[in-house]
């Protein structure tokens, strides 16, 4: 038998200067990048930092003193979180954004389910235009919608109502979770549905017991999405709505942002900073279901 004879590296070919070149080359690279990455980081949070050293200072401290400069005390913030919590009218806002926000996600979620669930598992004659038509909703600008959208609220009573606005966005919300939950249940083994059909389960215990819940980690990524979409939301919910009573949170920070032009920046950055805790405390609270949600969606 033939022994394949083992090959020797001349170690005396390699240019060892030009490997320590390349070698300096690549960490001062890295070290460049990581240079750039922390100054666009520092960069970036210097809004925050100006945000949160403002909330913590009295009118008068803001006024006399440097404007970056560290508050002097944390009392102040007691103070301007009462003052914008009563002139802006958030405790109202904040209930209806909640309703609106909870209410019109978690229906546009559900719904959505339920559409790709029929999508992606059912075979049937003009799918594909289907789910075309509904996701056709993402691909223009929303302001298109604006005037036929006030027009059509107009002629049947649904400004300034609850209702209107939930309708508005549970419709709004519907079509990327479409899009998202009809990839991940296509992907979903279909040997499981007709194992409980031949068991008897119906079509609607099939998908709330069976369906829904291996969905459930996408479903509350997109809720959370959703959420802080319609949360954010300023455009419609200034159009469609009028009363104090029913007004969200946005327009009501901007109302008060333009009628209250004798306030303090204290207490307008304090308005601001409490109309944005919400959606923050919700992300942290679910950032892990997120990320999770997210890989199962991408996957």
């Amino acid at each position: 038998m033939n022994r394949v004879q083992p090959q020797h590296l001349d170690l005396s070919a390699i240019d060892w200067r030009e490997v320590a070149r390349r070698k300096r080359r690549l960490v001062s690279g890295g070290s460049w990048g990581m240079w750039l990455a922390v100054a666009m980081a520092l960069l970036w949070m210097v809004p925050f930092y100006y945000l949160l050293i403002t909330i913590f200072k009295s009118p008068a401290e803001f006024a006399t003193g440097p404007k970056l400069a560290l508050p002097e005390g944390l009392w102040p913030v007691v103070g301007n979180v009462s003052a914008a919590w009563q002139a802006a009218r958030m405790g109202p806002a904040f209930l209806n954004s909640a309703i609106y926000a909870v209410t019109g996600a978690a229906s546009a979620v559900i719904i959505a389910a339920m559409a790709a669930h029929g999508l992606a598992r059912f075979d049937f004659r003009g799918r594909t235009a289907l789910f075309m038509t509904i996701f056709a909703g993402t691909v223009f600008p929303l302001q298109l919608y604006l005037i036929p959208l006030f027009f059509s609220y107009q002629s049947l009573g649904l400004i300034d109502t609850r209702l209107g606005m939930i309708l508005f966005y549970t419709a709004i919300c519907i079509p990327f979770p479409v899009l998202v939950l009809r990839n991940y249940m296509s992907q979903m083994s279909r040997e499981m549905d007709e194992a409980a059909r031949m068991d008897g389960c119906g079509e609607f215990r099939l998908f709330f017991s069976i369906v829904l819940p291996n969905a459930s980690s996408p479903m509350l990524a997109l809720f959370l999405l959703q959420f802080t979409w319609v949360w954010n939301d300023l455009l419609f919910a200034t159009v469609l709505t009028q009363s104090p009573e029913l007004r969200p949170i946005m327009p009501a920070l901007q109302v008060f942002q333009g009628g209250y032009a004798s306030q303090s920046p204290t207490v307008i950055l304090t308005a601001s900073f409490l109309a944005s805790l919400p959606t923050v405390l919700l992300f942290l609270a679910m950032r892990r279901t997120f990320m999770t949600g997210l890989t199962a969606a991408r996957n």
